[in-house]
C-alpha cells in the first residue's frame, strides 16, 4: 500500500508491503529524475543480511556507520559530510538511509547539511524506524546534554517499508518497535484487545497512518505533531542516561513503553487520568510483553535532570499525557510530584 504524507509539493509516499525494497530503483527514477549518483548508509550488521539485495539504478557507493544510537554523535555527523563531501555528490544526487531510526536520523541530517540540503530516501529496517522515525522529517543526533539536540526537519522524498526484512530483526528488537505501535493505539483510543486482534501488517498501518495524518497538518510540531512524543519523556531520559553511562542495553520502543507507564501514572497524580486508564496502558503493554518499569540503574535525580533538558521543554518539565479531553502537552508540571511519583512508580511489582 501507499500511505501519503500530505505537504503538497513536497509530499511523498510511505510504501507498505512485503518486498517493497524491489521498487527502489523505480521509486527513486520517479521521485529522483535528475539524480546520477546514489550513496546507502548502513551499518556493517544490515549490509550482511540476505536482503541487502538493493538496486537504485543509479552508480551508488555503500557508507557504514555505527549500529544504533552509537551512530547518532556529532563525530560521526561530520564524518559522514565529508564522505559525501568526497564523493562528491551534486545537489541532484541522493542519500539513501538503510536502517533503524538512528540511521534515518543520522543520514537524514547529513542530507539536510550537505549542499545545504539534497534529497534522502528513507528504507526504513526496524518496526520503529517503519512506524515512526522514518515518517515525518526529523533528522538530528544526540549531544552529551541529551537526545536529538542537533538536528533539522528534512523530509524524505519517499520511505519504503518492506516487512519481509522484519523477519531478520531479533526478538527483542522486534518487540522493542511494538513500543511506538502501543503509543499509536493509545492515542487512536484503542484498548488492548482490540490491538490483540489485529495482525500486524494491520498494526503497522496504523501507526504509519496516524503519523502521516499528523504531519500532513503539522510538519514542524506547532501543535498537534507533539503529542507523538507521547511517553518520550522520560523515554529519552533513560537513553541519554544509557549515552552518559557508556551502554546500550535499552531499545527505544522499551524506554517509550517504559515512559507510557510512567505518563499514565502521572497523569492520575495530576486528576487527568483514572485507575481504569492506568490498567489500559499496562494490559497494552502486557499484550505486547514489553516492559512497563524503569530499570535499576537510572537514578531519579539523573533523569529529572535529563527530562529537564527534553527538547519539548521550555526551562521545566513538560510531558504528554491523557487527560478528560484527550491527550496534550502539559507544561510547567511540579518538580517534586514528578520525582515522588518515579520513586512509587519504581516501587510497583
Amino acid at each position: 500500500m501507499k500511505i501519503r504524507v500530505d505537504l503538497g509539493a513536497r509530499g511523498y509516499d510511505v510504501h507498505v508491503g512485503h518486498g517493497t525494497r524491489a521498487q527502489l530503483a523505480s521509486i527513486i527514477r520517479e521521485r529522483a529524475s535528475r539524480a546520477k549518483c546514489a550513496v546507502i548508509v548502513t551499518s556493517p550488521k544490515l549490509r550482511a543480511l540476505p536482503w541487502f539485495d538493493l538496486v537504485t539504478g543509479l552508480e551508488t557507493d555503500v557508507v557504514e556507520v555505527p549500529d544504533g544510537e552509537r551512530a547518532k554523535t556529532p563525530e560521526t555527523f561530520v564524518g559522514l559530510v565529508e564522505t559525501l563531501a568526497q564523493r562528491g555528490l551534486s545537489r541532484d544526487d541522493l542519500v539513501v538511509a538503510v536502517g533503524g531510526g538512528a540511521i534515518t536520523d543520522l543520514a537524514g541530517f547529513a542530507a539536510a547539511s550537505y549542499l545545504r540540503g539534497i534529497d534522502v530516501l528513507h528504507v526504513a529496517t526496524s518496526v520503529a524506524g517503519q512506524v515512526d522515525a522514518a515518517i515525518g522529517g526529523k533528522t538530528g543526533v544526540n549531544l552529551v546534554a541529551g537526545k536529538n539536540l542537533l538536528g533539522a526537519f528534512h523530509q524524505p522524498i519517499a520511505v519504503v517499508c518492506d516487512l519481509d526484512v522484519l523477519e531478520t530483526l531479533p526478538p527483542r528488537d522486534f518487540r522493542a518497535g511494538l513500543g511506538e505501535v502501543v503509543k499509536c493505539a493509545l492515542l487512536e483510543g484503542l484498548g488492548a484487545e482490540e490491538l490483540r486482534l489485529m495482525s500486524f501488517e494491520a498494526q503497522v498501518e496504523l501507526a504509519i497512518s496516524l503519523k502521516a495524518r499528523v504531519v500532513s497538518g503539522d510538519e514542524r510540531e506547532g501543535s498537534t505533531r507533539a503529542l507523538l512524543n507521547y511517553g518520550h519523556t522520560l523515554a529519552h531520559a533513560m537513553e541519554r542516561a544509557s549515552i552518559l553511562q557508556g551502554h546500550d542495553d535499552l531499545r527505544h520502543g522499551e524506554a517509550v513503553a517504559i515512559g507510557l507507564a510512567f505518563a499514565a501514572r502521572l497523569a492520575r497524580a495530576l486528576g487527568r487520568l483514572d485507575d481504569a486508564g492506568v490498567e489500559v496502558h499496562d494490559e497494552m503493554l502486557a499484550s505486547v510483553q514489553l516492559p512497563s518499569r524503569v530499570p535499576a540503574q537510572y537514578d531519579t535525580a539523573d533523569l529529572l535532570e535529563a527530562m529537564s533538558h527534553d527538547k519539548k521543554a521550555h526551562h521545566d518539565l513538560t510531558f504528554v499525557l491523557a487527560g478528560p479531553q484527550g491527550f496534550s502537552v502539559v507544561r510547567g508540571v511540579d518538580a517534586t510530584l514528578v520525582r515522588d511519583e518515579l520513586e512509587h512508580f519504581r516501587g510497583e511489582s
